[in-house]
Protein backbone atom coordinates (compact mmCIF):
# COMPACT_ATOMS: atom_id res chain seq x y z
CA UNK A 1 0.00 0.00 0.00
CA UNK A 2 3.08 2.38 0.25
CA UNK A 3 4.28 1.87 -2.63
CA UNK A 4 0.71 1.91 -4.64
CA UNK A 5 -1.22 4.26 -2.84
CA UNK A 6 1.50 6.67 -1.34
CA UNK A 7 0.11 6.12 2.38
CA UNK A 8 2.11 5.72 5.76
CA UNK A 9 1.38 1.91 7.15
CA UNK A 10 1.95 1.82 11.02
CA UNK A 11 1.15 -1.68 12.47
CA UNK A 12 0.69 -0.90 16.15
CA UNK A 13 -0.61 -4.63 17.18
CA UNK A 14 -0.69 -7.82 15.30
CA UNK A 15 -2.44 -10.88 16.72
CA UNK A 16 -1.39 -14.08 14.01
CA UNK A 17 -3.43 -16.94 14.05
CA UNK A 18 -0.98 -19.81 13.79
CA UNK A 19 -3.19 -22.48 13.33
CA UNK A 20 -5.97 -20.74 11.65
CA UNK A 21 -4.33 -17.75 9.83
CA UNK A 22 -7.64 -16.44 8.70
CA UNK A 23 -8.61 -15.36 11.71
CA UNK A 24 -5.49 -13.35 12.33
CA UNK A 25 -6.11 -9.03 13.26
CA UNK A 26 -3.63 -6.16 12.84
CA UNK A 27 -4.29 -3.00 14.35
CA UNK A 28 -3.24 -0.68 11.40
CA UNK A 29 -2.03 3.08 11.16
CA UNK A 30 -2.87 4.63 8.13
CA UNK A 31 -1.49 7.82 7.34
CA UNK A 32 -2.02 9.83 4.27
CA UNK A 33 -4.56 12.52 2.52
CA UNK A 34 -8.14 11.18 2.26
CA UNK A 35 -7.83 10.19 -1.34
CA UNK A 36 -4.86 8.11 -0.54
CA UNK A 37 -6.47 6.72 2.61
CA UNK A 38 -9.64 5.83 0.74
CA UNK A 39 -7.84 4.14 -2.49
CA UNK A 40 -5.80 1.59 0.23
CA UNK A 41 -9.04 0.76 1.93
CA UNK A 42 -10.60 -0.18 -1.30
CA UNK A 43 -7.49 -2.40 -2.13
CA UNK A 44 -7.67 -3.97 1.42
CA UNK A 45 -11.79 -4.69 0.89
CA UNK A 46 -10.70 -5.73 -2.71
CA UNK A 47 -8.92 -8.06 -1.24
CA UNK A 48 -11.39 -9.53 0.85
CA UNK A 49 -10.23 -8.44 4.49
CA UNK A 50 -13.15 -7.01 6.95
CA UNK A 51 -11.99 -3.59 8.51
CA UNK A 52 -13.50 -2.86 11.83
CA UNK A 53 -13.24 0.61 12.38
CA UNK A 54 -12.23 3.68 10.68
CA UNK A 55 -11.57 7.01 12.27
CA UNK A 56 -12.46 10.52 11.15
CA UNK A 57 -11.38 11.22 7.49
CA UNK A 58 -10.84 14.94 8.57
CA UNK A 59 -7.88 13.27 10.19
CA UNK A 60 -4.66 12.97 7.96
CA UNK A 61 -4.61 9.50 9.20
CA UNK A 62 -6.79 6.32 10.25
Amino acid sequence: MVSHYGVIVIIADAQVGANVPQYSCFDLELRGTVSQIESALTYLDELDLEVLHQSSPEEDGW
